[in-house]
């Protein structure tokens, strides 16, 4: 059952850092997402015989009824190909879009019509930072009037913005006195993105979403954004929601990694299970991808072969089943389900090959009674 609705004790328009804010405790997830569904309709032209109205409407299945948790304090990395419903997942995660259906309960309430939290309060608790750099920033205001944007709107006076504008610019390593008065256009991408993590964290969040963050950075850089992001986590009780198709960097900075494919979680659980003991064929895809410096453990041929089902009518058996070596009859029949696996530590994983139940001729038993 959801807890009634807390009302912060607020302070300059922002609601003040208090115990009260763990309603449930830190044994409670701080999200929860249930049943998330987005499917976006498209525009087709009508058949042989086919009238305007008699047209059948087409969508495309970008994410189709997901469930998963974030624990307070923790990094979950969401992995998987381009068009697998990673950045919609995160902008439904960030009510920047609607969903068709599910929940989002932050840490035991719902969110606005889910009968929680005001989407003010919402937006304060959640914040996000997007891959391109300069297309996140207003380019007529500079980076002090920037960062300031967002609190002033909620309330803070001036004299406050300005104090939060300057400790937040020393925090992410660029000299107030001499940043805060420049454009978007004077500053590297580097800068452009440390900008848009301070002014992530000007509301307090408790919550950051990162989508494809160090993506557009040399890997010089790119490393002291990460290392940044881990200090700013361990000072601030942050917890994270990192998006990225690199594999290295998501294998240095989560907890626990969520794998999607054609818009469901195909495998999920902590970074050490994923990386080691990985349990769905699609996984190991992925893995085997990732280059490697030893000689002997480089890939010398593609693991994967032909092209993703269409997301506008996907199979009604499991959705990696054209592309999988291991592929057998009851995969094309019937969709697997996310199942909790015997090693332990919440690793679930969505593969008849892991349940000798499933009648797959090669499947060996890793599922949890």
């Amino acid at each position: 059952m959801l807890n009634q609705l807390f009302k912060p004790t607020i302070i300059g328009g922002l609601p003040e850092k208090t115990a009260g804010e763990e309603r449930g405790g830190p044994a409670q997830p701080l999200l929860i997402v249930n049943h998330l569904t987005k499917h976006f309709p498209i525009r087709s032209q009508a058949g042989a015989g086919e009238s305007l109205f008699g047209r059948k409407k087409k969508f495309v299945h970008a994410v189709d009824d997901i469930n998963f948790t974030v624990a307070k304090g923790e990094t979950l990395g969401i992995v998987g190909e381009s068009g697998c419903g990673k950045s919609t997942t995160a902008r439904l995660v960030a009510k920047l879009m609607a969903p068709d259906s599910g929940a989002i309960i932050f840490d035991g309430e719902g969110v606005a019509e889910f009968g929680g939290m005001e989407m003010k309060e919402f937006r304060q608790n959640l914040q996000m930072v997007f891959q391109d750099s300069h297309a996140s920033l207003n380019p007529r205001l500079t980076i002090g009037e920037t960062i300031a944007y967002g609190p002033r709107v909620h309330g803070v006076n001036e004299a406050d913005a300005k104090a939060r504008v300057h400790d937040l610019l020393a925090r992410v390593g660029l000299e107030p006195v001499q940043y805060g008065t420049r454009y978007p256009h004077e500053l590297s991408g580097g800068q452009r993105q440390r900008v848009n993590i301070a002014r992530a964290l000007a509301f307090e969040p408790r919550l950051v979403i990162l989508d494809e963050a160090v993506a557009a950075l040399d890997k010089s850089v790119q490393a002291q954004v990460l290392n940044l992001l881990q200090e700013l986590k361990a000072e601030r009780q942050l917890t994270y929601l990192f998006i990225s198709h690199d594999l290295h960097v998501v294998h240095y900075i989560s907890d626990r990694v969520m794998v999607m494919y054609l818009g469901q979680i195909v495998e999920i659980g902590p970074v050490d299970n994923i990386y080691g003991a990985s349990a769905h064929p699609y996984t190991r895809a992925l893995l085997s991808a990732v280059p490697s410096m030893d000689p002997a453990n480089r890939t010398k041929a593609s693991p994967l072969f032909g092209d993703p089902p269409n997301p506008i009518d996907p199979p009604a058996g499991c959705r990696f089943a054209s592309r999988c070596p291991h592929a057998k009859l009851v995969c094309e029949l019937h969709a697997p389900q996310l199942r909790r696996l015997i090693d332990g530590d919440n690793h679930m994983a969505a593969c008849h090959l892991n349940d000798p139940a499933s009648e797959h001729p090669d499947a060996v038993a890793r599922v949890a009674a």
